[in-house]
Order: C-alpha cells, then structure tokens, then sequence
C-alpha cells in the first residue's frame, strides 16, 4: 500500500488562490520600502549554528532548527559524549549549521562581511521565509515569512519615527485601518529594573514582563518568583500592571517610577520625541500607543521597542514588531554601529485581512478570457486570438481540446473566469468572435479585424 503523503506540522501547502493574496500584501510591502529608500538584500536560508546561537535568549535558541552534518557525523562523536546522552554536548559535534530564525541577525553578519561596500546609513528590506521550532498553531507557523525594514549606521531617532510612517502607510494601502503600533523602549526596561533592585536579573524580568498579556498578572509574578526576583521588587513594579491609560498618564507615571535612574530617564526622553514628533506629522489609520509591558524578549534591543496589535476585535497575535539595537554588529566585530528595524508579521496579516473580508473582490483572478474549444480549424482562430490578447496584456488561454461544452463552461466557472470567447463555424464564416460575461449572462458580438475594441472594454 502506497504511503499516504503529509507535511510537516507547522508549514503549509498553497493554492493559486492563497498565492495571489500573498502576493498583493507582498507587493504593497514591497512598494512602501522602496518608496521610503530602502534596498533589497538576500541571506542564505541557513547560516553558521555560531552566527545565530546566543543571539535570541535561551528561549530562541531552543526554537532554532540545527540541521545534521553531512556524512558520517555520529563518528565525531567520542564514546564518553555520547554516553553521556546530554544534547548540548552532542550538538556542536553533529551539526555546525542551523535554518536563520530571522533576518536580522544575518543582516548584521551581512553588514559586516560588506561593511566596505556599504554606504551609511544603509537602509535595507528584506522578504524571506524563517524557521522556528515553535509550537504550531493559529497565526503562529515553523516556516513562515519575514517581510523587514532596517536602517544601519545612524542612531538618529527620526529613523523611529519614520519606520511607524512606513508601518502606517502599509497597513493604510492594505485598507487594516486601526491598527495599534505599541512602543516602549528597553531603557526604561533597564531603569524600572534597576529603581526595583533588580539591575542584575533584567532578562529574566523583561522576558516575563512580555508574557502579561498571555499568562496574566499572576503568572508573571510566579515566574518573576521562579527566577529569583524578590517579592519587594515585584511590588515596586506594580503600577507596571495597572491599566495603561493615555499615552500622557504612562509618561507621568513613568517620571515618577523613574526620577532616580539616568538610563530610565533616557529612554523616556527618546520615548516622548517620538511621541511628539508623530503627533506633528500625524499618521493616516493607525494608533501610536506607549506599552510599559512591552519587552520583546530577543536580547538584541537597546532602546525603542514596536509590536503591532491587529484592529480590535481580531483575535491574533502581534503582526509586526521590531525595534533599536545599538551594536549588534558588534558580535561579529564591528563595533559602535547603531540601527533600527521593524517586520510585518505576513502570515498573520494575511489571516486578518481574510477575517476582515479586505482582499480585492477579483484578487484570485489568474484568467480573463477563456476560448472555447470547437475543434481543430476554429481552435486556430482562437489561438491567434488568444496570442493578440496576450501581447495587449490580457490573461488569456484556450480550453486543450474539444470537449464537450458543459464541460469547458464548468472549467471556466471553476477557475472564476470573467468572460468566454466563442469562435464556431458560424463566427468564422463572419471573421469575429462572441464574448459571453459570465456574471450577467450577457453576449457581445467583436470583429476579429478590431481586437482592440474588446481589450478596450476590458481595461
């Protein structure tokens, strides 16, 4: 008996109709970076395990996929190691290269290995898929794409302000109005733990602060507990857990919570030019909210933190999210280069416009016109037909072969054709061609002679 085919857990076949509506919210990422500057770079789909690992917190790395040495690996292995059946010390000798777990790490390795032909401030999107060995479940998949914007080489914060423009202006073309871009910065992070006394477990209390609104007050004070933060500390922390008000109570509330740290008071001070600047220029459908929750656990940030909330009312998670960090070059020795970058969340964007019905009506279109097939002489025609619509850019084809015509019309109602083209005897004896819309039932008579008439109708 045959094996019954499958795919892993976590990714995903496509139909065509599935391609087309990926490719529209591509294709408006896509014009936005270009518009606002960015350039287009590539990075293989796996890198060194060391370029990656240590970039992502403990939690990242375990959701890193290693992939296996090739050739006998197990041999490197020697007979104490392998006895030992301990992972961490069997790894490095099997498996020296991992799937990327995003683009930015390997951006800022990109950066490095091309810093000479680079100009600065390098602005940089990116459009690739990432692996994580990540629980599969809705909006949340092991192969899935990143669609990035960074800019490298400036620590100016008009780049913050600019990467929320493109935000806006992505999510306005797709027509997601009310979208919440949520901002904090890891400063402020730092100052909260620091006035807490808790400066040396910052990783720990950012991780769990992140999870509040997955696990709840109670759960992240539990697993503050668990990591050794005092229940004093906690306490100091609570008005991080009251409701969040306006923008203009955070920041109140902020300068109170922060009045005896420098690097908090930093950060509140990047915090509110943002908030200010945004304000003037103003934003076409999206919301700039502060959220003092917000950690984003990757290790990587040092200063401004962004996530994306779908409009209210959606169940998902974030669909974007990104943030500072001022020396991530710095791990593959280059030192002192600052940069910033946000990632639209594709496959969970994709899931939101389908539950908001945003997609354009005729989106999955892949054909206007279908020819009917009536035989070898007439087929003729419609091929010569067929090939003058297609150099006027028209999605044309002809049915393959003579069927019968309930046949041919179901194809043609199946694959959501807008109009079929008849040529029998009769057109031809007249050098023309009907065309029936299939949505009004309608039927249209055009000369052969003036093919332009019909692809004029068309656009």
């Amino acid at each position: 008996m045959a094996q019954k085919p499958s795919i892993p857990k976590g990714t995903r076949d496509f139909n065509p109709s599935e391609i087309a509506k990926r490719n529209y919210i591509f294709d408006i990422i896509k014009k936005n970076f270009q518009t606002y500057g960015f350039q287009p770079i590539e990075t293989p789909s796996f890198e060194n395990s060391d370029t990656l690992l240590g970039k992502y917190g403990e939690e990242g790395d375990r959701l890193i996929f290693k992939i296996l040495n090739s050739g006998d690996f197990i041999r490197k292995v020697d007979e104490a190691t392998y006895a030992d059946k301990n992972s961490a010390t069997i790894a490095p000798r099997i498996t020296e290269k991992a799937l990327r777990y995003d683009l930015t790490v390997p951006f800022a390795r990109y950066v490095v290995m091309h810093q000479n032909d680079i100009d600065f401030p390098f602005k940089r999107y990116q459009i690739q898929p990432v692996w994580r060995a990540d629980r599969p479940q809705k909006g949340r998949f092991r192969e899935f794409f990143q669609c990035d914007a960074d800019v490298v080489g400036s620590d100016s914060l008009l780049q913050e302000v600019e990467l929320i423009q493109l935000y806006d202006a992505v999510f306005s073309e797709l027509k997601l109005e009310g979208a919440t871009i949520k901002m904090n910065n890891r400063k402020i992070l730092a100052g909260i733990a620091e006035v807490i006394g808790a400066k040396d477990l910052l990783i720990d209390f950012t991780v769990a602060l992140d999870k509040l609104d997955k696990i709840g007050e109670d759960g992240v004070k539990k697993e503050m507990l668990a990591k050794g933060i005092s229940e004093e500390a906690i306490e100091k922390a609570s008005p991080l857990f009251l409701p969040q008000g306006s923008n203009e109570e955070q920041l109140e509330r902020l300068d109170a919570l922060l009045k005896n740290s420098e690097e908090g008071k930093k950060g509140l001070e990047e915090l509110r030019f943002i908030l200010e600047t945004i304000a003037v220029l103003g934003l076409q459908s999206a919301n700039l909210s502060i959220d003092v929750t917000l950690a984003r656990g990757l290790n990587y940030y040092t200063g401004a933190i962004f996530e994306v909330a779908a409009p209210e009312g959606v169940k998902m998670g974030s669909i974007g999210g990104g943030g500072r960090y001022d020396d991530l070059t710095g791990i593959f020795g280059l030192k002192n280069v600052s940069g910033v970058g946000i990632s639209f969340g594709l496959d969970r964007i994709y899931l939101v416009l389908e539950d908001l019905g945003l997609f354009p009506e005729a989106i999955d279109q892949s054909l206007q016109v279908l020819c009917v097939n009536f035989g070898d002489k007439e087929a003729m025609a419609a091929l010569k037909l067929v090939s003058q619509l297609r150099k006027s850019g028209v999605k044309a084809d002809i049915y393959p072969s003579s069927a019968k015509m309930q046949k041919q019309m179901k194809y043609a109602n199946n694959r959501n054709v807008p109009y079929v083209v008849l040529i029998g005897e009769q057109e031809l004896d007249n050098n023309s061609f009907v065309v029936k819309n299939m949505k009004e039932g309608t039927q249209e008579k055009y000369s052969l002679n003036k093919v332009l008439d019909f692809v004029n109708y068309l656009s």
